[in-house]
């Protein structure tokens, strides 16, 4: 008998993956966690349903979380990632040695126990003396925390259950007030295929609050469409006029120099939604 996961990411459509094992099926305090084992991408970790992380692709979503909004800030020393309890991001950003401190804040501890566990190869910085983990709300960490960070990330996941209030007005102006004078933030923000009014919400939201605000994307198969975006809110710095020369290789497996600019080269249907 063979068993399949299928992640059901419209009403209509949805992306299936046959599975060798099951290591957690946890109802946990805030959502569903299921950490699988699959033939094509290997381990998986699937909250609410939905495929976070895999072993296979990952390091697109989290090198492209990082590095273009770490090289966009000339100082980025303090840093902030909400959610991403997987440690993917934080794997990345430690690439960075101007980064003196990285505090990341996840609502749900199950899924920084289960990744160390089942996802060494992305959780593997956790533990790293630069970083701070805290199991805690991210909304209330920012507002708590003002004028504190060069850097946030919010690595999130789709806008429903503890990560609803990660998509608003309020969330945002919060992240402007928790950034110092000159910071930048960057966002997932879902894919244009099939979340376009996403897209154009957070794009006119952020808008409001950031006087520089620039959409980029990336390619990543187990997320739905494929085409996935990003969102970055700068108060000083665009990422689109870095100097790409300057930009040193580090070890990354997407990411580069070159590729900086080019993310933000999009498709003229995803142009004209944050038109």
């Amino acid at each position: 008998m063979e068993l399949w996961y299928t992640e059901k990411q419209t009403d209509s459509f949805g992306i299936t993956a046959k599975i060798t094992k099951t290591y957690v099926n946890e109802q946990t305090e805030f959502q569903q966690l299921d950490m699988i084992e699959t033939e094509e991408f290997g381990t998986m970790l699937v909250l609410d349903g939905m495929v976070m992380t895999t072993v296979k692709d990952e390091f697109v979503y989290h090198e492209m979380v990082a590095h273009p909004v770490l090289f966009t800030h000339p100082n980025p020393e303090h840093v902030l990632v909400v959610g991403g309890g997987d440690g993917g991001v934080i794997r990345e950003v430690m690439k960075h040695p101007k980064v003196k401190k990285a505090v990341l804040v996840d609502i749900d501890g199950k899924v920084i126990e289960y990744s160390k566990k089942y996802l060494p190869t992305i959780a593997g910085e956790l533990d790293n003396p630069r970083v701070e983990v805290l199991v805690n709300d991210g909304f209330m960490h920012i507002h708590d925390h003002k004028n504190t960070y060069d850097v946030i990330m919010v690595d999130s996941t789709e806008p429903v259950g503890p990560a609803a209030n990660l998509f608003t007005r309020g969330f945002y102006q919060g992240i402007y007030e928790a950034l110092k004078e000159d910071g930048i933030f960057v966002a997932q923000t879902d894919n244009p295929w099939f979340k376009a009014d996403l897209i154009q919400s957070v794009n006119k939201d952020v808008k409001e609050v950031f006087p520089i605000v620039r959409v980029y994307g990336a390619n990543i198969p187990t997320y739905p469409s494929g085409l996935w975006t990003f969102t970055m809110g700068s108060k000083k710095y665009d990422p689109t006029a870095v100097d790409e020369t300057a930009i040193p290789e580090i070890d990354t497996k997407y990411y580069t120099p070159r590729l900086h600019k080019a993310a933000f080269v999009l498709p003229k249907f995803v142009e004209d939604l944050i038109k």
